[in-house]
């Protein structure tokens, strides 16, 4: 992501680190990145299915488990270097709140045209997915204070907690998505390149795999008996119907099996070049333009053919999301909307006293 955000999903133009010491990018981040985002968009795609199903449902709650904490745990990760020094708070700016302006207006226009003429411009109200932009930038900013404190995450989790138990926190800037997930943010930032190796030995790849069957089967069970809602982290736990204490036992558990699905996740991304590395430094992009595609299809009537009832329906939406995910994150496409995702804006900076770019 030139500007900060292209790699801010999760990574930044400014930590280009990525655990390397020269500077180097590092093929395991992009590579978590893409796989990443292709979880993202088939979830996406899977939410207005008809009649899902229970599998469905069990598949949709365990890749909610912990696609997004995975995000959010490298965006920490990447911004380990962050300051208030103006060179990096101007790339928050054009990288993060630019854009999002930019697609807040874009997605509006777009809900009008094919579904709400009437449909409102609410800037402090995300549109769907968008959340994750202003969530990112107030994550970010307070960075240095996270970095401050003795014990982080447990902060964290307690502000998160408090969150899920409270009322009345609304919907501006989806504050509760934001108070929610810090804690996997500020886990990122605490994360170091030795904890990334650590997931590389065998026995935690070898152990994975049991314990991703485990929670397939704890996701099939819990479909019936558990609102998939908890996991959009959007609410408090008297908005979704259960007693205050639940907010701050779900926020513990879910905080868990997002660690470990998490762990897993990452212990099977390839750490080599592939051919799906290059595709994770435009994961931006798939995220940001793949809403057109899949609100589009919904709204459209694109949903409704009883094909997508039947088994082979549901295979055949999961694999169009990945492969049009996929292609939103080639070169060509980020060359195309480069201007909207990533804008330089150099020529909205003064000129200092030598005549060059503050």
């Amino acid at each position: 992501m030139a500007s900060s955000l292209s790699r801010t999903l999760p990574e930044t133009s400014a930590d280009t680190r990525a655990g390397d010491a020269a500077g180097v990018r590092d093929p395991f981040f992009d590579n978590a990145k893409y796989l990443a985002i292709v979880l993202v968009a088939v979830g996406h795609a899977w939410e207005p299915l008809p009649g899902s199903g229970r599998v469905v449902e069990a598949l949709y709650s365990f890749v909610y488990a912990f696609h997004m904490p995975v995000f959010i745990v490298i965006a920490g990760y990447f911004s380990r270097g962050f300051d208030m020094s103006p060179k990096r708070v101007w790339r928050l700016f054009t990288g993060i709140l630019v854009p999002y302006a930019i697609f807040e207006v874009a997605y509006t226009l777009f809900h009008r045209a094919v579904e709400d003429p009437g449909f409102p411009l609410t800037p402090a109200d995300p549109y769907w997915m968008l959340w994750f932009l202003p969530a990112l930038f107030l994550w970010r900013i307070t960075t240095p204070f996270w970095q401050l404190v003795r014990w982080p995450v447990p902060l964290a989790l307690a502000v998160a907690a408090f969150a899920s138990m409270s009322t009345g926190i609304g919907d501006d800037l989806q504050l509760m998505r934001v108070l929610q997930f810090l804690p996997f943010f500020v886990l990122g930032l605490c994360l170091r390149p030795e904890h990334f190796a650590a997931l590389r030995r065998t026995r935690v790849r070898v152990a994975a795999v049991p314990v991703c069957l485990v929670a397939l089967l704890g996701a099939y069970w819990s479909v019936p008996r558990m609102s998939t809602s908890w996991f959009f982290r959007s609410y408090g736990a008297r908005e979704l119907g259960e007693p205050v204490w639940a907010g701050a036992a779900m926020t513990l558990l879910l905080f868990a099996v997002a660690l470990v699905l998490g762990a897993c996740f990452l212990a099977w991304v390839p750490r080599r070049r592939l051919w799906m590395t290059v595709l994770g430094a435009g994961t931006l992009y798939g995220y940001l333009l793949h809403g057109f595609l899949v609100r589009g299809a919904r709204y459209l009537g694109g949903y409704d053919h009883p094909f997508l009832e039947t088994p082979a329906g549901r295979i055949a939406v999961t694999l169009t999301a990945a492969l049009l995910v996929t292609a939103l994150c080639t070169p060509p496409v980020r060359r195309v909307f480069r201007y909207v995702v990533e804008p330089r804006m150099s020529w909205a900076l003064r000129r200092d006293g030598a005549g060059t770019r503050a």
